[in-house]
């Protein structure tokens, strides 16, 4: 997509979210899986509903001893997550305690893990479809500004609730960013959106001045002179988390990814181990992506990835530069045909996927942290 002229959105939401609790369980599952097999098959699917939660999926390990462990071990891994993202009874939205548990896991299909762990010895492509990798100079960390900084919002409000400097604040909160964009640059904010859930007692103009104080954090030079700060917009965020809607994993997807700046190709990532392309090729779409504006090849860069169902080279691979690549003759994507293997093998390998390190990628998004070392982000 480009952005030439005009206001263009994004938004984020927090870990307490009930979508990125969902998201934050199965990937606690899936890490919990790798730290027994490393090449563990995982597909986990969570739901919240009220004071229930349902861990669903199908997954293969080398030993029924190993898929056995985790199985037994889930009812805690789930209430350790609720605890974690801060919930603490059922009036903030889920008793960690005292809340149902159902835990629903089956074995791989056969039929599925022929065409992965073929019979020649090569890793086919865990399902067909298409994924997308995003740069772009307008941050340092080459993503665009509009998702940056409603990262930003969310992860300021959960750092003043857990450092109890404004203790009313509660789990569940999103945020909107909108940035005027002048002949292609991102230039002022012009709204922020915040919604943030809090305890029954704090009136909403002391809450409102508060989050203008502690939480929307801009930099003067990005504050538009009639800057709109749009917080707690309904007046009242009291019942949240899994108690005011349900949560389900894989509903944010441009959350965990550009905000919209750039095409996505349907697949969700949380809970699915890297034999899965809808993860690990889009890992490594952004890493290709980060690399030709970090090489200074481009100032933007759109990679596009397509893989067939047990097959191992891609069917198709594209790198979009929008006109603005150094040397316009230079083929991008034949050289880096060249110095990467981009069958789902060669991708585990270069990013050093079979490793639990996909529990923090489930809030704030899976890419331009700084706060967690990612090998896609190298």
């Amino acid at each position: 997509m480009t952005i030439r002229n005009g206001l263009f959105s994004s938004e984020s939401a927090s870990a307490g979210h009930p979508d990125k609790l969902a998201d934050r369980i199965s990937d606690r599952i899936l890490d919990a899986f790798l730290a027994h097999d490393p090449h563990a098959r995982v597909a986990c699917e969570t739901l919240l509903a009220d004071q229930c939660v349902v861990v669903a999926g199908e997954f293969k390990t080398r030993s029924r001893d190993e898929f056995e462990a985790v199985r037994k071990s889930a009812d805690a891994l789930v209430r350790e997550v609720l605890r974690e993202t801060g919930y603490c009874d059922a009036e903030t939205g889920i008793d960690p305690q005292r809340c149902e548990v159902q835990i629903r896991f089956n074995c791989q299909s056969q039929d599925i893990n022929q065409g992965v762990d073929r019979a020649d010895g090569i890793l086919g492509a865990g399902d067909q479809g298409l994924m997308f990798g995003y740069a772009t100079d307008e941050t340092p960390e080459l993503m665009p500004a509009p998702i940056v900084y409603a990262h930003r919002l969310v992860r300021r409000q959960a750092e003043l609730r857990q450092q109890g400097i404004v203790p009313w604040l509660q789990p569940d909160a999103k945020s909107q960013v909108s940035f005027r964009y002048v002949d292609g640059r991102p230039t002022q904010i012009e709204a922020v959106v915040l919604s943030t859930q809090h305890d029954a007692g704090i009136e909403l103009e002391a809450l409102r001045t508060a989050v203008l104080e502690h939480v929307i954090e801009i930099p003067a030079h990005l504050r538009a002179k009639g800057l709109r700060c749009l917080i707690n917009p309904t007046g009242r965020f009291v019942t949240g988390g899994p108690r005011g809607d349900a949560g389900l994993t894989g509903r944010k997807i441009i959350v965990d990814t550009y905000g919209g700046a750039a095409p996505h190709g349907g697949g969700a990532f949380s809970g699915k181990d890297p034999s899965k392309v809808d993860r690990s090729a889009a890992y490594m779409a952004r890493y290709l992506a980060r690399q030709v504006v970090a090489r200074g090849w481009a100032r933007r860069a759109l990679v596009q990835l397509a893989y067939a169902i047990g097959e191992a080279e891609p069917v198709s691979f594209l790198v979009e530069t929008y006109g603005t690549e150094a040397e316009p003759r230079f083929d991008i994507a034949a050289e880096f045909a060249r110095e990467f293997d981009l069958r789902p093998q060669g991708i585990i390998e270069t990013l050093e996927l079979l490793r639990p390190i996909y529990y923090p990628t489930a809030a704030y998004g899976h890419f331009g942290r700084e706060d967690v070392s990612l090998p896609w982000e190298q």
